[in-house]
C-alpha cells in the first residue's frame, strides 16, 4: 500500500562468503596463536534475518570467534595443527545451530590459517629439518644395505657358477678317463678273442707274453724278470732281429 508499506530492505538469497580477520585463541596447553575462518552462509528467512538481529555480520563474527575458542581449548597445539578438518566440522554445526533462529543457514566453515608464536614456529622449522634429515640418513642407510646385499648375491652366484663349471670339467675329465680306459680294455679282450679264436700254439703264446713284457718296460730303466721259458724265446727274438738288421754283402757297391 503506497505511503503505508515500505521496502524496510533488500535480502539477497545467494551463498555469501565473509572472511573474517585473524582471531587470538589459546590452546589447551596455553600456547597462543592467530587463526582466521572463512563462513559460507546463505539467508534463508529475509524476515528473521531483517528483523532478528541488529547487524547479523557482526554477530556472526563474534559468534565465530567464540565458537572456535571454546573448541580450541579443548585442544592441544599438536591436536590444532593436525585437526583442521575436526575444528571446521564442528564449527559449522554449531554456527548452524546459532544462527538458524537469524533466518541464516551456514553451510561451510575453512580454517584458512593457524599461526603459533614465532618460537613455535622456529622450534617446529628446526624438528623438520631434524625428521627429513633422519629420514635422509635412513634412506641412504638403506640403499647402502640393498646395495651390499646385492654385490653379496653376486658374489656368491659367481661363486656358484665358478663351483658348478669346475665340477663339470672334472666330471667330464673323469668320463673321458673312463671312457679310454673301457676302450682300452675293449680293444684288450677283443684282441685276446680273436687271438683265442686263431688256436695259437705255444710259440706264439710265448712271443705275446714276451711283447707284453717289453710293454710294460715301455721302455725305460725298468728291471723285469722274464721265466726261464721265455729266455730261449727272447734270444731267438733278439737273433732274429740281428739277422734282418745286417745288411747283405752282395748288396754292397763294387769298389
Amino acid at each position: 500500500i503506497p505511503v503505508i508499506e515500505r521496502v524496510a530492505k533488500v535480502v539477497s538469497l545467494k551463498e555469501q562468503v565473509v572472511d573474517f580477520p585473524p582471531q587470538p585463541v589459546i590452546t589447551k596447553d596455553n600456547v597462543t596463536m592467530q587463526i582466521d575462518t572463512v563462513i559460507y552462509f546463505q539467508i534463508t528467512d529475509p524476515k528473521l534475518y531483517t528483523y532478528g538481529v541488529e547487524r547479523p555480520m557482526a554477530a556472526i563474527e563474534n559468534l565465530s570467534v567464540t565458537t572456535m575458542r571454546n573448541i580450541i581449548g579443548d585442544m592441544d597445539l599438536e591436536q590444532t595443527l593436525t585437526s583442521r578438518d575436526t575444528i571446521n566440522s564442528q564449527m559449522r554445526l554449531l554456527l548452524d545451530e546459532a544462527t538458524d533462529p537469524w533466518g541464516i543457514k551456514v553451510n561451510r566453515v575453512e580454517v584458512k590459517n593457524i599461526l603459533p608464536p614465532p618460537d613455535i614456529q622456529s622450534a617446529m622449522e628446526k624438528q623438520m629439518k631434524a625428521e627429513r634429515e633422519k629420514r635422509e640418513a635412513v634412506l641412504r642407510a638403506e640403499g647402502q644395505k640393498q646395495s651390499q646385499i646385492l654385490v653379496a648375491e653376486g658374489e656368491k652366484e659367481a661363486l656358484i657358477l665358478r663351483a658348478d663349471a669346475a665340477k663339470e670339467a672334472a666330471i667330464r675329465e673323469a668320463e673321458g678317463k673312463a671312457e679310454a680306459i673301457l676302450k682300452v680294455q675293449q680293444a684288450t679282450a677283443q684282441a685276446l678273442q680273436l687271438l683265442n679264436e686263431a688256436n695259437p700254439n705255444e710259440q706264439v703264446i710265448k712271443l705275446k707274453s714276451l711283447e707284453a713284457f717289453q710293454a710294460a718296460a715301455d721302455g725305460r730303466a725298468t728291471k723285469i724278470i722274464i721265466p726261464s721259458e721265455l729266455q730261449g724265446l727272447a734270444g731267438l727274438a733278439a737273433s732274429a732281429k740281428t739277422v734282418f738288421e745286417t745288411p747283405d754283402p752282395a748288396s754292397k757297391p763294387e769298389a
